[in-house]
């Protein structure tokens, strides 16, 4: 079965070769190869607003959300010149060098080899170890939805500004909401994580019963979950205007805050979000014009631990064993080990 003769792409001052551009990748909604580059090239100053400069994780499906799939971290041998890379150091101490995309023809080529959802690192290129954003990921947990995260994501805001920061909320593309802080970078992962920690403390202390920290799924509940170790090193979060590998095509749509209660997750997809786009354009576009402080939430880290005993949280397991680190056992477990 063809795929149609190879077709040339306009994407900001380049040409983009595209092989195969009416293979289809969405068979629900028949969107092809080609839908798909032409979608990045209608948000293209959105999503190199999300993605300039840094080091990005590829997660491609070639076939097709049907086919296999996987997340490209080193950058490909055939890459052209025109795309950077940086350096990243794994939590191994491993290195590799991921794409690092400048201009909107970067993800227009990664849309080439079926690449639907793009993971930038929290870093520039520039200094790889010195995150310039807190990522906070409000995660859904069996019997809660969307709605469900529209309102932890209310308390998150008002979190926030009590200590002076200011988040932009995006969908998930599924049904979980991101908020992303700018921040000046000067605080390591690890510092970052710490303060990531305090704010869903924070979060969970105001809304018990709608919000929790609970590493364990045991423990979480009907509750929406803060995943603080989407700030580890290593672990990222797709960014806007990325493509999410389900029947329908989904984005992760970026929103005011006055758009979150009345959004559906649902209604921003390829098809879709380009006419949103060419109306009211990238509305994250002024995160670039902060970069706010962790001392705040900081400060509240060494609260929790001096006046309550709440220091770290168990890391993901594939991590080595970090310094303060409690112990990785579920608790059912650990009980049943102590009986």
């Amino acid at each position: 079965m063809g795929a149609g003769a190879a077709v040339e792409l306009t994407a900001g001052e380049r040409k983009v070769r595209l092989s195969s551009p009416d293979r289809v990748l969405f068979p629900e909604r028949g969107f092809t190869k080609r839908d798909l580059a032409e979608y990045f090239i209608a948000v293209g100053d959105g999503i190199l607003r999300a993605l300039r400069d840094r080091p990005t994780t590829l997660e491609r499906y070639p076939e097709g959300i049907g086919g296999e799939h996987f997340y490209q971290k080193r950058a490909p041998k055939n890459l052209p010149d025109w795309i950077p890379t940086g350096t990243i150091t794994f939590p191994s101490g491993r290195t590799a060098d991921e794409i690092c995309p400048t201009e909107v023809a970067a993800v227009v080529w990664a849309a080439q080899f079926g690449t639907f959802t793009f993971h930038p690192w929290p870093v520039r290129r520039a200094d790889p170890d010195h995150p310039d954003e807190l990522r906070i990921d409000l995660d859904p947990q069996p019997g809660t939805d969307y709605a469900d995260a529209v309102r932890a994501a209310h308390g998150l805001r008002e979190v926030l500004a009590d200590f002076g920061l200011r988040g932009w909320p995006k969908t998930s593309g599924g049904r979980g909401i991101h908020v992303f802080v700018p921040l000046a970078p000067r605080w390591t992962f690890v510092e970052v994580r710490r303060a990531a920690i305090a704010c869903g403390r924070e979060l969970e202390r105001r809304m018990p019963d709608a919000v929790t920290t609970a590493w364990w799924k045991e423990e979480r509940g009907e509750r929406i979950f803060v995943d603080f170790n989407q700030t580890a090193r290593d672990r990222t979060i797709a960014s806007a205007y990325s493509v999410r590998a389900r029947p329908h095509a989904p984005v992760s749509a970026p929103l005011r805050w006055d758009e979150l209660d009345d959004a559906v997750p649902t209604d921003f997809d390829i098809g879709s979000m380009p006419g949103r786009f060419a109306e009211v354009g990238d509305v994250h576009k002024d995160m670039g014009e902060h970069a706010f402080s962790l001392e705040g939430l900081l400060e509240q880290a060494d609260r929790d631990e001096h006046d309550h005993g709440l220091g770290d949280m168990p890391y993901p397991p594939e991590y080595p064993k970090m310094p303060g680190e409690p112990k990785r056992v579920q608790p059912s477990r650990a009980k049943h080990d102590d009986d």
